[in-house]
C-alpha cells in the first residue's frame, strides 16, 4: 500500500505516500541496534486511529533464524475497536508478507 517512503529531519521523521492517495507521517521514538528494535509514533494519517505507538523488534532464535515482533498501542477513532484492530493487523500482515518475499521463510 506504500508507494513512496521519504525520510525527513535527519531520519527522525518518515513520510509514507500511499497508493491511491493519502499520507502517513511517522516519528522515530527509539532505535537500538543492540536490542534490535525501533519504536515510532504515527503523527498524522488517514487511518482510523489516534495515539499510535509501535515497536518492531527482531528476536534471534539461533541457527541463523530470527523472529520479527511488531506490536502497537492506539485509540480507535470513528470505528469500533475490532475494526481498528483489523485495519492495523492488515497493515502488519502486508509488512510481514513483504519481509517474507525479501528474506524467505
Amino acid at each position: 500500500a506504500v508507494e513512496k517512503s521519504e525520510l525527513e529531519d535527519e531520519g527522525s521523521m518518515r513520510k509514507l505516500s500511499l497508493v491511491g492517495g493519502g499520507t502517513i507521517i511517522e516519528k522515530l521514538v527509539k532505535k537500538s541496534d543492540k536490542e534490535r528494535l525501533y519504536s515510532y509514533t504515527i503523527e498524522d494519517s488517514p487511518l482510523p486511529i489516534a495515539n499510535y505507538t509501535s515497536t518492531i523488534r527482531v528476536i534471534d532464535e539461533g541457527k541463523g533464524k530470527s523472529q520479527v515482533e511488531w506490536s502497537s498501542e492506539f485509540t480507535p477513532m470513528g470505528v469500533s475497536d475490532n475494526d481498528a484492530v483489523q485495519v492495523i493487523q492488515g497493515i502488519y500482515q502486508a509488512g510481514f508478507d513483504n519481509l517474507k518475499k525479501m528474506f524467505g521463510n
